[in-house]
């Protein structure tokens, strides 16, 4: 019988990571991703499956808990949202120079600065651009439904224990706090340190034992030529993730004129906005980028062949919309469309700034 529950996204999240067979969450309350905690600290996973869950008491403190657990070869999260990730960046960046894996959700609000608690998406270019020190990367899953907010947890730790990388969840406060029907996945088992070592190899730190050496995990290295290879290392496996790890979903843009680029609460308004243009004779579409990092950018230089326009919808100033201008290069005409401080868009409105970029475009 399918286990189905009607949970906030924030809960959604909590409820696939214990799931997942986390070893461990370490947090820090921040609104609007606070239910996580919440739903963890109520849940005690520990007498489920041994999980430790911890608040920490800093968010620079969660990280380092997270990356010492890393270390270990542990199934290990933690969540937070904006200024709460901007204090995360450092040990991300150690985490991602010591290839380490690990996953991280960021439940936007608005901004910058302390901000507001209302929805923002204007931490694209933070999550996207590596947001800390040095030349990493990492994926990032935007989930638009609470469905996803649950099935991204598993996907992420997979995706994070194949390339040894942190991977970030990149949701918002409408995501995280909208109640919506989901189906969640099978409990999985916790790893032993032995079943650790044998599923994804000797790197983890789990301990001279008479058949291996002791393990040291560090991202410091004091000689430049190995430090540049170590860099090249790791720009060949981002090549790598940018090869397999690209997913997206078009809706309505096989016959698209003009196509709208959006991602989680934003994606799912331009689904009503693509309805309601179609009803006014307008052929809309809508590519939903499900990885910001690694971007579709292949699915929607092709879209450009054969389409009058792009149009980004986003609740920031404009920084999606620079990665679509990359993409369509040059073909076609890319605009903007946000809001701002966690104001919503409406798809009424967006819609009207679709019908003014088509009177421009002519």
């Amino acid at each position: 019988m399918e286990d189905v529950k009607l949970m906030k996204g924030n809960e959604a999240m909590a409820e696939a990571a214990i799931r997942a067979g986390a070893d461990a969450y370490f947090g820090y309350p921040i609104t609007p991703q606070s239910e996580v905690i919440e739903y963890l600290m109520h849940e005690r996973p520990e007498d489920r499956t041994g999980m430790v869950v911890l608040q920490a008491e800093s968010e620079i403190a969660a990280i380092h808990m997270v990356y010492g657990a890393a270390g270990a070869g542990k199934k290990v999260m933690t969540t937070s949202s904006s200024p709460g990730i901007s204090l995360k960046l450092e040990g991300i960046s150690y985490m991602a120079g010591s290839e380490l894996p690990c996953l991280i959700a960021n439940v936007m609000r608005g901004g910058p600065g302390l901000g507001t608690i209302q929805p923002g998406q204007s931490d694209y270019f933070q999550a996207t651009k590596g947001g800390g020190h040095g030349d990493y990367r990492m994926p990032v899953l935007a989930p638009s439904t609470v469905q996803e907010m649950a099935d991204f947890v598993g996907l992420g730790f997979d995706i994070a224990f194949k390339y040894r990388n942190p991977v970030m969840i990149l949701s918002d406060g409408a995501i995280g706090q909208m109640m919506e029907k989901v189906y969640l996945p099978d409990q999985q088992e916790r790893l032993s340190d032995k079943e650790v070592i044998k599923k994804y190899g000797s790197w983890a730190t789990t301990g001279k034992t008479e058949d291996r050496e002791r393990n040291i995990i560090t991202s410091l290295e004091l000689k430049s030529e190995r430090q540049e290879k170590h860099n090249e290392h790791l720009q060949a496996k981002y090549r790598k993730i940018e090869e397999n790890e690209v997913r997206f979903e078009e809706i309505k843009c096989d016959d698209a004129d003009f196509v709208l680029v959006a991602y989680g609460s934003s994606a799912r308004i331009c689904q009503k906005v693509v309805d309601m243009g179609r009803k006014k004779g307008i052929k809309l579409g809508l590519l939903r980028p499900i990885t910001l990092w690694p971007f579709p950018k292949k699915i929607i230089n092709e879209l450009a062949d054969n389409s009058k326009g792009f149009l980004a919808v986003e609740m920031s100033a404009g920084q999606l919309v620079e990665d679509v201008q990359l993409a369509v290069n040059g073909k076609v005409p890319v605009t903007h469309y946000g809001r701002m401080g966690g104001m919503i868009p409406s798809p009424g409105e967006v819609l009207v700034a679709v019908e003014n970029e088509l009177k421009k475009i002519g």
